[in-house]
């Protein structure tokens, strides 16, 4: 099974994190299929950038988001367009 999860960058306590599309047997920090983009917590506000043609393409191929990429989504209008995209 293909997931779309984060991948923890950066420092001690100074966490940034990549938006990954991995198999779901592979480490969280391990190897991954392709990179959607990244979210940085630390900033004020909070960056997320993510590839949202990409991040549909992969949804569509049945990609599952965890919870907190979900939200990322979310966020950034892409998980609407996905539930749009499935009713018609």
């Amino acid at each position: 099974m293909v997931k779309i999860r984060l991948r923890r960058m950066g420092k001690k306590k100074q966490p940034s994190y990549r938006i990954v599309v991995a198999d779901s047997r592979a480490p969280r920090d391990g190897r991954y299929i392709e990179s959607l983009g990244y979210y940085n917590p630390m900033t004020e506000p909070s960056t997320i950038e993510l590839d949202g043609e990409r991040a549909l393409y992969w949804l569509g191929k049945g990609a599952q988001p965890t919870q907190q990429v979900e939200k990322l989504m979310k966020i950034k209008g892409v998980w609407e367009q996905f539930q749009g995209s499935r009713k018609k």
